[in-house]
């Protein structure tokens, strides 16, 4: 039952996901202030698919924690379901990410209008200084920006390398960094076709605030979404 889900659910996507974008797709030309909202009625028609086919729903916890002002929040990265969540919890949020996936027809046009920020993984100090450049000119926009700290999508209970990307901008920006723990992955598998039901958890966590030095701020961002994430995969065993 599970994986015949799954398959509606896929194929529910592909479908909203083109016909969307087909649709509107005039609003590229018009910049992220059309764009951003049609990225979160994107999301949402995706969220709501999961829950209603696949019987995958969400809550989110620790909202306080979120600055009146400008931060960046670092979230722990386990499936596709934290490129949903965002743009519907976060208002006008944009995510730093690999620049390749600019180069995605009809998706990757949609991303560059929104002003999401493209990092080049292969360019070293040059593309940090232009990732930095870019999130403070969207930070000034009035943006949050969304980072993964480790770079790309990890199983439950492993801790990947934080890379220096988020270093780079805790301590340019010096705005607080708001850490994000979940357990997406204990529902929906990296790079897996099936997707469980249950209760997906996004937390929250207290911010970071500037002025630590860069090792320091490493090790306590590591620290803390790590040891949050951990205890909310533990939450999703013992609910299956």
């Amino acid at each position: 039952m599970i994986w015949f889900r799954s398959f509606c659910f896929n194929i529910l996507a592909l479908i909203w996901n083109v016909g969307v974008m087909l649709l509107l797709l005039p609003s590229v030309l018009l910049g992220a202030r059309w764009v951003l909202p049609i990225s979160r009625l994107w999301s949402r028609g995706l969220l709501v698919l999961l829950r209603v086919v696949c019987g995958l729903s969400y809550e989110v916890r620790g909202r306080e924690y979120m600055p009146g002002g400008p931060c960046v929040v670092a979230s722990k990265h386990e499936s596709a379901f934290e490129t949903l969540v965002f743009p519907v919890v976060i208002h006008d949020a944009i995510f730093v990410l690999k620049r390749e996936l600019l180069r995605v027809p009809l998706f990757g046009w949609y991303l560059a209008a929104a002003g999401n920020v493209a990092v080049d993984r292969s360019g070293g100090a040059k593309a940090l200084r232009h990732m930095v450049a870019e999130a403070r000119a969207r930070l000034a926009e009035g943006r949050t920006i969304v980072i993964f700290p480790e770079g790309t999508r990890v199983t439950p209970g492993e801790g990947g390398r934080y890379h220096p990307g988020v270093a780079a901008l805790y301590q340019a920006l010096e705005v607080p960094i708001v850490p994000v723990a979940v357990n997406s992955g204990s529902y929906w598998y990296r790079r897996a076709f099936a997707k469980r039901p249950g209760r997906i958890v996004v937390q929250f966590l207290p911010p970071i605030p500037p002025g630590l030095d860069r090792r320091a701020f490493l090790n306590r961002l590591r620290d803390t979404i790590e040891t949050a994430s951990v205890t909310l995969t533990q939450e999703a065993a013992g609910k299956q």
